[in-house]
Order: C-alpha cells, then sequence, then structure tokens
C-alpha cells in the first residue's frame, strides 16, 4: 500500500486569549509557517485543502465560506470538515491515497476567548435530557471517570499524579501557557468542580491555529517526512469505557501492523486528568503499570493540561507534540484525540 508523509507544519497561539488576530489572521500565520517550513507555494504546489471547523464554535453561518482565502485555498478544491483536526487528516490522507491530489493541506483552528458562552455551546452536543436537568458536561465526565475508576481500581490521588507529571513536561515546549510546577498534594488540596474532579484536572481552554502538509509517498520523500503507517476513527458510547478509541485503535494498528507495546510515545487527550488513562487502557496499556512503571513516554509535553484545549485543532496539537518527539530522535508515536461530550464520544486515532 502506497504511504502519505508529513512534509511541513505552521501553528500559531496557544495563548489563553488573542486579542490582536481575528480566527482567519491566525490560520494565516499558521498557513505561512507551514508554508515556509515545506518550501512550498500553496498556489501552485497544493491540489487540495481541507478545513475543521463548527459553525457554533465561530459564530458565523456557513463558516466555510471563510475556509480558503487564509490557506491559499481560494478558487481551489476546498472542503471543510465539522470535526476535530485529525479527522481532517484522515479525511486528506484519503484524498491522496485515491489519487485525487498528490500535496493537501490540513488547517484546524480554535478562537474560545471570542465565545462569550461556552458553556451554553457544549449544551447543543448534549441530550436535551441532560440539558433540561441543568447537568453540565463536567458533571457527566464525573460519572464517566467514577465508573472507570471503580472498574480499574484508579483512585483520587492517581488522577492528581498525571496532573502534576503533564503540568511539568509543559515546560519543554513554547506551546504550553499552562505548564506549572505542582505537587500531588497542591492538586489534592484543591476543591471539586465535581467529584473526582478539581478545576486542575480540567484542561483550560487556549486559542489557537494549526497547519499541516501531506504529500503522496513520491514527493514526501523529496523531504524528510513523517509516515502516516495507521489510520482510523470511531464513534461510540459507553459509560466508564473509552470504546470508541478501542474500536479505532485496533483498526489502525491492524492497518500498521504495530502493537502499542513497540510505540515509543503515546500522545492521548488528557483534557480531563482521568481521561490519558482511560485512553491507555483503550489502546491495550495498563494504565496500572504504566503509573507504577512509567514505562513508557505518555504526553511527555504535557498534552492539553499544559498547553489547553484548542477545540477542533485539539487533535492537531497533540500531532505537533509527536512530531516534535519524533524530530528529538524516536521512531514512532500514537497520536489520539477525542471529540464529544461524555459518555457520547467519537474518536480520530492516527
Amino acid at each position: 500500500m502506497k504511504k502519505v508523509g508529513i512534509i511541513g507544519a505552521g501553528w500559531y497561539g496557544f495563548r489563553p486569549q488573542i486579542k490582536d488576530l481575528s480566527f482567519r489572521e491566525m490560520v494565516f500565520e499558521a498557513a505561512s509557517r507551514a508554508y515556509e517550513n515545506a518550501g512550498i507555494d500553496p498556489r501552485k504546489d497544493v491540489d487540495t485543502f481541507v478545513s475543521c471547523q463548527e459553525d457554533f464554535l465561530e459564530g458565523i453561518s456557513i463558516a466555510d465560506e471563510f475556509a480558503p482565502d487564509p490557506i491559499g485555498g481560494a478558487m481551489r478544491p476546498t472542503m471543510t470538515v465539522a470535526g476535530d483536526g485529525l479527522q481532517g487528516i484522515i479525511h486528506g490522507a484519503m484524498q491522496i491515497l485515491s489519487g485525487v491530489s498528490n500535496v493537501t493541506v490540513v488547517e484546524a483552528h480554535a478562537k474560545p476567548s471570542d465565545i462569550e458562552r461556552i458553556d451554553k455551546i457544549i449544551e447543543f452536543a448534549m441530550d436535551p435530557l441532560f440539558s433540561r436537568l441543568g447537568i453540565n458536561v463536567h458533571f457527566l465526565a464525573g460519572l464517566d471517570a467514577t465508573k472507570f475508576m471503580k472498574k480499574y481500581g484508579i483512585k483520587r490521588k492517581d488522577l492528581a499524579e498525571v496532573v502534576s507529571r503533564n503540568l511539568s513536561s509543559g515546560f519543554k515546549t513554547p506551546r504550553s501557557s499552562f505548564a506549572s510546577k505542582v505537587s500531588v498534594d497542591d492538586v489534592l488540596s484543591q476543591d471539586f468542580v465535581v467529584y473526582p474532579l478539581s478545576r486542575m484536572d480540567i484542561a483550560k481552554y487556549v486559542d489557537a491555529s494549526i497547519v499541516f502538509i501531506l504529500a503522496s509517498e513520491e514527493i514526501a520523500r523529496k523531504y524528510d517526512p513523517i509516515w502516516i503507517e495507521g489510520m482510523s476513527f470511531a464513534t461510540a458510547e459507553k459509560l466508564g469505557e473509552a470504546e470508541y478509541l478501542s474500536i479505532a485503535a485496533k483498526q489502525a494498528y491492524k492497518m500498521a501492523n504495530v502493537k502499542p507495546s513497540k510505540v515509543d510515545g503515546i500522545f492521548v487527550d488528557d483534557r480531563y486528568s482521568y481521561k490519558e488513562l482511560q485512553h491507555l487502557e483503550a489502546l491495550g496499556i495498563s494504565s496500572k503499570e504504566f503509573l507504577r512503571d512509567q514505562n513508557i513516554e505518555v504526553n511527555p509535553y504535557g498534552g492539553h493540561l499544559a498547553k489547553g484545549v484548542p477545540l477542533e485543532a485539539s487533535g492537531l496539537s497533540l500531532l505537533l507534540d509527536a512530531i516534535d518527539f519524533i524530530k528529538e530522535g524516536h521512531e514512532s508515536a500514537i497520536v489520539a484525540s477525542w471529540r464529544g461530550i461524555p459518555p457520547t464520544l467519537a474518536q480520530y486515532w492516527w
């Protein structure tokens, strides 16, 4: 089977609030950096463009009208994905593998600081029964966390260790606005937002834009590419389990012909501290063994707890970390993003 390679990347932001640029200008900044990184001209060298965005998060109806210009795709084939950036990567890879394109640009961005009531936007993704009862997303996460912790023997202290380690690891990358030196006791001393989660267990939102450039195997070999060996996405719902990731991971492992134990680094969504451990279990890695032995690199740059959650760009944020990790000399990485509301979930896996 032919392969798809990543030949360039660019990003802008990763700050709690960017006041001086609109989301379109942020995308332009990230795209300019990606094209400079790859040494290509978007008007001559790119065949198709993919933008990941959602009208509700933009506050603009038919927001995809604004997609082409900032990425150099005016009057060119441009599609939008109302989903996570990793899903956009998969769409871009499929375009290349199907022969539609040789070079495809994938963009995702977020400007949650512009959203006056993001909690009300999130309610649109919830079962109406929940919102009518006044149940918010953190309450659902608390239920999901409690059931997961009971099944796998995870303690509150284990979640605090995830928070402490990830916030400290954030100092390794300039994208971490929330990196901090905090102890396990510091985390445990916090009041609960909803049991078993304190405010430190919940990642904050961040403004950011990210652009990746994908290329066919023939073109990618002219660069120093990062190869995409396996990919999949799935949707499922099961309280206390990341079933969506289990399904996607099995498909991607088969495609890549790899076992998780043979991979150098794991980059998973940790917007709630327990989710990092839940996602490890779904990938076939024992969370208890990880906590005990620290025998594998998991979110070595701090994940979302350190960098923040850039909405639809969350998966691409983890992918940026994975690429930095590989460029440091490591051979391989798993990237797993999550887009959903506990326990109604969707997952995109690369």
